[in-house]
């Protein structure tokens, strides 16, 4: 029997426990570092499978790192599995995540005879907070010789390049007043927010197509009879590198201390998160994950072939610091994108757990490959 076989074969053991992990986390969702339950789930059955686990790990309180091997190069898996606010697992991080598990655990028997060390990595916070970056800072990927992981999409695609993105809290400092009988006497925080908005629109004609600012209104107000004297909101910078953000961002923050101007509110602005940077998809990598993908029936469609996406990752941050990859697997969704309730609830239907089992081989084989072949060098 072949190194993937005995691979599959693992897989196999542990397929029925994935995808029951995978609805669970899909009817339990946990948003970014609020993850206890899901981290120790997962932590709990990497463990039982002959995993030596920390849990938390790098002092995040909803990370882990599991470990197996003795000695060799180290393997990095990412797993995912933060949710979003009101729409759940619409990102698929349950898919993400038990892929993750699926590839560690198919390596389990190999692990010696490859002279591999393979690490599940958990990663909390990834669709806001930067849980990645955290681990890099708390050196998780120091010795670390490659790193991957996959993401459900409505399509495939081999290799995503991703934003850059840049994100900033903005909030304006009025006076309160009574709406109807002394508005003269008030200072319309509200209206600041408004004018930035406005501001950005027009912002937006002469921008590349590449670029994009995205935002969402914290808070407006507290009556609607009061003018407003404290406004917030989060905006979202985003383009293909960190130079052309670092272009984009005075031009944006510009917009916003335009309105403070017209409508004398104080204003002050943080940056929050950490800096998402542009995925670099390690081309030995990128071949070898496309062979295998292509062995299970699965072929992956190139970015150039595709067309280019959207979206950042932190997962881009890894990529600048150990060669990585991080292939879009397609899952049946009805037309529906990520970021909607519908895709979901099209990551626990057959496609979804067939993204799963996809995943998690073409991970594993491609980590076979990369010993059997001894390409740590070439990376």
């Amino acid at each position: 029997m072949s190194r993937k076989e005995t691979a599959e074969r693992a897989f196999a053991a542990v397929e029925g426990d994935l995808r029951e992990i995978s609805r669970w986390m899909y009817e339990n969702p946990e948003t970014g570092y609020q993850e206890f339950e899901t981290s120790r789930k997962i932590a709990e059955r990497l463990a039982a499978g002959g995993f030596e686990v920390t849990y938390p790990a790098y002092g995040l309180d909803t990370a882990f790192e599991a470990n197996i091997g003795t000695s060799g190069p180290r393997v990095v898996i990412c797993c995912e599995y933060d949710a979003l606010p009101e729409v759940g697992q619409a990102c698929g991080h349950n898919i993400i995540a038990t892929a993750a598990m699926g590839a560690g655990l198919a390596l389990v028997p190999l692990v010696e005879d490859l002279g591999i060390r393979v690490t599940v990595l958990g990663t909390p916070a990834e669709e806001g907070g930067g849980g990645k970056v955290e681990l890099i800072n708390a050196g998780a990927f120091e010795d670390a010789a490659a790193s991957m992981m996959i993401h459900p999409s409505p399509t495939d695609m081999l290799d995503p390049s991703f934003q850059t993105r840049k994100t900033f809290r903005v909030e304006y400092y009025g006076q309160e007043s009574h709406a109807a009988f002394a508005p003269h006497m008030g200072t319309n925080a509200l209206d600041a927010f408004v004018q930035a908005y406005l501001n950005v629109s027009t912002l937006r004609q002469h921008i590349l197509g590449g670029d994009r600012i995205h935002c969402m209104i914290e808070k407006g107000g507290d009556a609607y009879n009061v003018i407003a004297g404290y406004s917030r909101s989060i905006w979202g910078v985003r383009s293909e590198t960190i130079e052309r953000v670092d272009e984009l961002v005075p031009r944006v923050l510009a917009c916003f201390e335009a309105a403070a101007t017209a409508t004398g509110c104080r204003l002050e602005i943080t940056e929050v998160d950490h800096p998402y940077l542009n995925m670099r998809n390690n081309p030995v990598m990128t071949r070898l994950y496309a062979a295998n993908s292509g062995a299970l029936g699965r072929p992956m469609p190139t970015e150039e072939e595709v067309g280019r996406g959207g979206g950042s990752s932190d997962m881009g941050n890894v990529s600048q610091v150990v060669p990585a990859i991080h292939p879009m697997l397609g899952i049946d969704a009805a037309g529906a994108v990520n970021h909607q309730k519908e895709f979901a609830a099209a990551t626990i239907t057959p496609s979804g757990e067939q993204a799963i089992r996809d995943g998690a081989l073409a991970m594993a084989w491609t980590i076979i490959d990369l010993a059997e072949e001894d390409l740590w060098p070439d990376l």
